[in-house]
């Protein structure tokens, strides 16, 4: 376990540079993810709109993470196993910290627990939320499907988040920056480790190939939502990034994959808003509620709970 006191003398290095994964991990005992950080606003950021933002990368983080967990016991290879667990874990950490900054950028998006609950605001947020309280992209929530599915969605979501997260480092707010000077490092890996596997299954057998080319396609519709400007997003200049900004970055890197892979970029039409609302509006797939409701059953039936 870790001592939060050992962090205090630079908070912002240690959220950066520290390789103390016990940190990162949910469950360490490590009471409050941001202590010894000033989590005060930077001038000129309006409060609710900076939580609004963090609850979008948030969300897409927890969310993509409750879909990796899926494949505990499940993966191909045992080796597959635990590094998909360990790319869930590192994006578990980077939802705790982006929700823990949400609830001090703005206290009461926080959701009302009873009174004397121990339930931290980052418990709270991913608990006891209702559906279209998250604001994650659809991509993430989308059903795993087989292991060249999952490895399709999680290259097209680590390549587009990386580009995010590498220009959030000079985000104006010191938090969302520093949490972004981890999450490059842990996403560089994630968008190799998937890139390596859709190469790999594209040049396997003709089944293994297929696969892969029906995983890009299940992906593809959700995909341009990735790059969809939100107004919290513009209201943001300086602070949060513009996803179109990282659309030819994503495209590059989509590009020399395929290339390697040898396969074609999907020509399949991206999905269509419902009354031009979308996952970052809290409208969400039917997959969602399905989610929502194995990942919280427990903490709801239990809100008074510690674990």
């Amino acid at each position: 376990m870790t001592d939060p006191s050992t962090h205090t003398d630079n908070a912002y290095e240690s959220l950066a540079e520290a390789d103390d994964d016990a940190r990162w991990a949910y469950g360490t005992g490590f009471d409050d993810p941001l202590a010894g950080v000033d989590t005060s606003l930077p001038a000129g950021v309006d409060g609710t709109a900076l939580a609004a933002y963090c609850l979008m990368l948030a969300d897409d983080a927890l969310i993509m993470s409750q879909r990796l967990a899926e494949w505990s016991t499940n993966a191909p290879e045992l080796e597959e196993e635990v590094a998909l667990a360990n790319i869930g874990l590192d994006l578990l950490g980077q939802a705790r910290l982006l929700l823990a900054r949400a609830a001090a950028a703005d206290a009461p998006c926080v959701p009302a627990l009873p009174d004397g609950s121990p339930v931290p605001a980052e418990d709270a947020l991913t608990y006891f939320r209702d559906e279209r309280e998250f604001r994650n992209v659809r991509l993430v929530e989308a059903a795993n499907g087989d292991f060249a599915a999952s490895t399709a969605r999680l290259f097209c979501f680590s390549a587009w988040r990386l580009g995010i997260l590498q220009r959030l480092r000079e985000s104006s707010d010191p938090v969302l920056a520093a949490v972004a000077a981890k999450g490059v490092k842990e996403l560089t890996y994630h968008r190799d480790y998937a890139a390596r596997w859709l190469v790999t299954l594209a040049q396997g057998t003709d089944e293994s190939r297929r696969r892969m080319v029906d995983g890009l396609a299940r992906s593809w519709p959700y995909v341009g939502e990735l790059f969809d400007t939100h107004p919290v997003e513009s209201s943001l200049a300086g602070t949060a990034v513009d996803p179109t900004d990282v659309r030819a970055e994503f495209d590059d890197a989509l590009a020399t994959v395929l290339g390697a892979a040898a396969l074609e970029r999907p020509d399949a039409p991206f999905a269509q808003s419902v009354g031009g609302k979308a996952g970052r509006d809290g409208v969400h797939t039917e997959t969602m509620g399905h989610l929502l409701a194995e990942m919280q059953s427990v903490a709801r039936a239990h809100p008074m709970g510690t674990w």
